[in-house]
């Protein structure tokens, strides 16, 4: 039986590149189910073609794509969105990240980081620029100034440095190299850490430690 292709939508307000993404994806084997040019018509028809991924620009006129992000994630669970463009400013990426977005490329990626990141964000990965996931998680450990809340769950010092890892954009496969350990083990670990926070995949995963500054590398 021939595997489904993952199936994206792409929003941007300029034609040409929305058309050249599209074009691009679908040679290479994604189903392209439709185009948008702004937030308001990207929410409208995301709604009716339920795609697995959103390809999404931020600068979309009256509407920003992180309302739009904002309003997809929240009425299409299974729909993930992967934020794509040419701003890797501060407060754009975290607001992307606190709207939904499963990941943030910038447009000056290559085909093949798109192509990778639309997979990985689909499979549930958590995905960013190399050196976006520090300035995010960085961002969040200066603004993350209170005291800990005291019925935080407790994690382990192994789960902790796979959280840092999981949010830093790490596939399992390199968080095993990096930590020298199996891949089961650390699928292992990510299930308990998951099961501890009450998340749902690694997604929520990574935005729990980007909410909650874990940014450190492991001693």
């Amino acid at each position: 039986m021939t595997e489904q292709p993952i199936s994206i939508m792409v929003v941007d307000d300029h034609p040409i590149w929305r058309d050249g993404v599209a074009r691009d994806l679908a040679e290479r084997g994604f189903e392209v189910r439709a185009t948008a040019g702004d937030a308001a018509s990207a929410v409208r028809i995301a709604r009716t073609v339920r795609p697995d991924v959103v390809l999404m620009d931020l600068n979309l006129g009256e509407e920003s794509g992180v309302e739009a992000t904002r309003k997809i994630t929240g009425e299409l669970t299974d729909t993930r969105v992967l934020v794509l463009s040419a701003s890797g400013e501060h407060n754009d990426v975290l607001e992307a990240v606190k709207a939904g977005a499963s990941g943030y490329l910038v447009k000056s990626a290559s085909a093949e980081e798109l192509v990778a990141a639309v997979r990985r964000t689909w499979a549930g990965d958590a995905v960013f620029n190399a050196g976006l996931a520090g300035l995010v998680l960085g961002e969040y450990r200066r603004m993350a100034s209170g005291p800990e809340e005291s019925g935080a769950p407790k994690l382990t010092d192994r789960e902790t440095e796979v959280l840092r890892l999981v949010a830093k954009g790490l596939t399992a496969r390199q968080i095993a190299d990096r930590l020298v350990l199996s891949h089961r083990t650390v699928e292992n670990h990510v299930q308990s850490t998951l099961r501890k926070l009450q998340l749902h995949n690694r997604v929520e995963l990574a935005r729990y430690a980007i909410e909650h500054g874990l940014d450190g590398e492991p001693d």
